[in-house]
């Protein structure tokens, strides 16, 4: 095996072991233990950040901020990657916002440079437009870390009708139209919720021992099914013109679940919490003549009262 080959898999050796000796390597690549030295050396000087340990249980370990083995990417597939990280740039707040930042630049610059000049080219003619959301979320990264690792966060959370402290389990996070929210467990309220990220106003890992539950079956797509076991559900009903077919699934956080017809107008029929009709209230009332809601009648009922209060508002001007 020619150096340049063995460096290379030795490379990616040392990625996937978490720890290792000089023995065991000179084993595995049919060489001399002084020959695995400077190799190591060598990776070293590549940037491999090795640590290495002495004593009868010593040996070496690749550190936290491990770096991957090199990964040939074809002109297009190149392209595809850069423009997946370069559309994070429209949202404000990211929970690897430096680390993404740093892994284009990168990227970029180590590419060919006709690869570069075709990007270049493609940059004024492909995008992916988030909504632009000013507001700054600074606890992104540690909603992720402890959704995987399973930890309890303590949060201070300003909702609509009062600031409260609350104690959650983060499921994940997720961004949709320009916002970042955060499924979670919250032991105050003994169920799941859906947190907005921008309305959280400090957070921390929880030091008052709360027992994290064995959430590790919960994800992103079935922490809903979880909820609904807890919640009172209602179901609504619209009509919709080809505008408000377009608006409900451009607009509503989650994909609604509508028929569409032919012609573009559709037919909502979805469950949602009793607590969101409020919002739905405000929003159908948005559409104006594009939806037409025929249950739940307290849906409708709100929808006249907030018309009224309008009325009441504008019709003397």
């Amino acid at each position: 095996m020619s150096k340049s080959k063995r460096l290379m898999e030795l490379m990616m050796t040392v990625n996937r072991m978490r720890k290792f000796t000089v023995k065991e390597l000179a084993a595995e690549f049919g060489v001399s233990s002084r020959t695995i030295l400077r190799d190591l050396q060598e990776l070293g000087e590549l940037g491999v950040p090795l640590y290495s340990e002495v004593g009868p249980h010593g040996g070496y370990q690749v550190l936290k901020e491990r770096i991957l083995p090199p990964i040939a990417f074809g002109v297009d597939e190149a392209a595809a990657m850069f423009f997946a990280s370069h559309a994070l740039r429209h949202y404000l707040s990211l929970p690897f916002e430096a680390e993404s930042s740093s892994a284009l630049q990168k990227f970029y610059y180590y590419m060919p440079g006709d690869v570069r000049d075709r990007i270049d080219e493609m940059k004024n003619r492909v995008d992916f437009h988030a909504r632009d959301r000013r507001q700054k979320v600074d606890c992104l990264g540690l909603l992720l870390e402890a959704a995987v690792r399973q930890r309890v966060v303590t949060i201070r959370y300003g909702s609509k009708k009062e600031d409260s402290e609350r104690s959650i389990q983060p499921v994940g996070i997720y961004a949709s139209n320009g916002f970042w929210y955060c499924p979670a467990y919250c032991f105050l309220r003994r169920g799941f919720r859906l947190f907005r990220c921008d309305r959280i106003e400090s957070a921390a890992f929880d030091e008052t021992g709360i027992e994290p539950l064995d959430h590790r079956h919960v994800h992103l797509g079935n922490w809903e099914e979880f909820g609904r076991k807890e919640r009172i559900d209602v179901r609504i009903v619209a009509e919709l013109s080809r505008e408000g077919v377009q608006r409900c699934q451009g607009e509503l956080s989650h994909v609604p679940h509508i028929e569409v017809r032919e012609d573009g107008s559709g037919r909502l029929d979805q469950r949602v919490p009793e607590s969101e009709l409020p919002y739905f209230a405000k929003f159908f009332l948005g559409l104006g003549g594009e939806a037409t809601v025929e249950h739940p009648e307290r849906l409708v009922a709100d929808i006249r009262r907030l018309l009224a209060e309008l009325t009441a508002k504008y019709g003397t001007m």
